[in-house]
């Protein structure tokens, strides 16, 4: 292995998490491709694979970073661990990345080497984004929100924005290391024809005038001091005050954050009749975040109370937070340091969508919103809106709360819909279907967030999914490796 290689990798991953938020450099993204793919291919494909894992151990480190900050705090001297363990778990999808980039050098033509590295890549954050375990924060296309490659997004969603980015990267590095600025001119004019295409038939580039009134109630109840039995009661106050002054408004439906009831709410009647009289006097759908019992299981759950105060229906939520909300392996690893922190929810299973005055919002609680095939199964069910309710207080103002922000403006650019974020601490605010942010509230204040939504200008991502762009991306790859390989037992044939 050249001693080159490596360190090129590492300035790969590091120009890639400089990507995001705080520092934003969205335009580093390509760069930091590049430098991987560089290494990779001249990297036996073993080689490659545990370059790839020391960089995005180091990518996914800085990216986790904020993991530690409230969390951080209740292990005490175990708090590197909250980052590092996920951190080298992510990164095998790195590392895989950096093996199957290896191969195609070896046996793709040149003109498909580019395409194949990419979405190799894609697959492979796919692969990462899903399943129980999944820890989908940093994907490479969450990066580009606010720039023109976000467009791509309406088509082929967050991975194809990824493949995007790996595909500029990975032509780069090629022609770097083979001096033919030819094959990267081409693959630069098809991206930009490409992107001229997408932008022109966009549908979020004109959407009908948003007339339904909602609402977002940010409490501001700091993390550190939210489940002390001596705040409940005053952030139940707050929060029911804060929401009564909604009154001259006449929102249709608001939105209190994820779990701002911070007990069983299906346990306490008296609560849940003051809720009802609350959305009553509104007149509105009110949607609340707390926890819900069924028998001996507990439930993080958002309650809707419709315009009459009766009990419309619960969401549970589906996707929990492994190892905060849940506990993989509990069995084995119950004698790990502060094992007895982690809850253990369980996990929804429906993929709800409410329906209101004509109008359907698909609820979301916290980095739900992170997994496009969550998304995705609410939007086949006829959502038009996406509502998520948060507690982004867990971030602080570290980056986490800015990536989680980031995320929902992806997920309204790829379904082409409105998106409605409730944050205890912030930031809650109204994202239009091209992703722009309509209006949003400051971090660490109380605040009350007015402002229209409406019908959905649609795309083609929310018709198809996420499923079939990766698998696109798969089948290119696997198509692309075997016709190398055909050709090359062909030439050893003639030879």
């Amino acid at each position: 292995m050249r001693r080159l290689d490596p360190a090129v990798a590492m300035l790969g991953a590091i120009a890639l998490a400089l990507a995001f938020p705080k520092t934003g450099q969205a335009w580093l993204a390509p760069f930091g491709g590049a430098c991987l793919v560089w290494a990779w291919q001249r990297l036996s494909p073993a080689a490659a694979f545990f370059t790839g894992w020391l960089a995005g151990t180091l990518f996914f480190s800085i990216g986790f970073s904020w993991f530690s900050y409230t969390v951080g705090n209740s292990v005490g001297r175990f708090a590197f661990a909250v980052v590092l363990v996920p951190a080298l778990v992510e990164a095998l999808a790195f590392a895989v990345s950096g093996l199957l980039t290896s191969f195609a050098a070896r046996r793709a033509p040149l003109w498909a080497f580019p395409a194949a590295a990419a979405c190799a890549f894609a697959v492979m954050e796919m692969a990462r984004s899903i399943g129980p375990l999944a820890v989908p924060f940093a994907q490479i296309g969450y990066s580009q929100t606010n720039t023109p490659l976000a467009v791509f997004a309406a088509y082929i969603g967050s991975y194809g924005v990824t493949f995007i980015v790996m595909l500029l990267g990975a032509a780069i590095a090629q022609a770097i290391e083979i001096r033919r600025v030819r094959l990267l001119a081409v693959t630069v004019a098809l991206i930009a024809g490409a992107w001229m295409a997408a932008y022109w038939f966009w549908p979020a580039r004109h959407f009908a005038t948003p007339s339904i009134r909602v609402a977002a109630v940010q409490g501001n109840v700091k993390q550190s001091i939210k489940w002390e039995p001596t705040t409940v009661r005053l952030s139940i106050h707050r929060y029911l005050a804060l929401t009564a002054r909604l009154a001259s408004l006449h929102p249709k439906l608001v939105v209190l954050p994820e779990t701002v009831i911070a007990e069983v709410l299906n346990a306490d009647p008296a609560l849940v009749v003051r809720l009802s009289a609350l959305a009553r006097s509104l007149h509105t759908r009110l949607i609340v975040g707390s926890l819900e019992s069924a028998g001996t299981t507990q439930y993080n759950a958002l309650y809707t109370f419709d315009p009459q105060g009766r009990l419309q229906s619960i969401y549970r939520k589906r996707q929990l937070v492994p190892f905060a909300e849940d506990f993989p392996g509990r069995r084995w690893l119950r004698r790990l340091p502060n094992a007895d922190l982690i809850s253990t929810f369980g996990a929804g299973t429906q993929d709800t969508v409410i329906s209101a005055g004509g109008t359907s919002f698909a609820p979301l609680i916290c980095w739900e919103s992170a997994f496009a095939d969550l998304v995705h199964a609410q939007v086949s069910r006829g959502a038009q809106v996406l509502v998520i309710a948060t507690d982004d207080a867990w971030f602080g103002e570290t980056s986490g709360t800015f990536q989680h922000a980031q995320i929902a403006q992806m997920r309204a650019i790829e379904n082409g819909m409105w998106a409605l974020q409730s944050a205890s601490t912030g930031i809650s605010g109204v994202i239009a279907p091209d992703g722009t942010w309509i209006q949003y509230t400051p971090l660490d204040r109380e605040a009350l967030l007015v402002a229209n939504v409406g019908a959905p200008p649609g795309s083609i991502f929310a018709r198809i999914g996420p499923a079939p762009v990766v698998a696109g991306f798969g089948l290119f790859y696997a198509g692309v490796m075997l016709w190398g390989s055909l050709r090359r037992k062909r030439r050893n044939g003639d030879a």
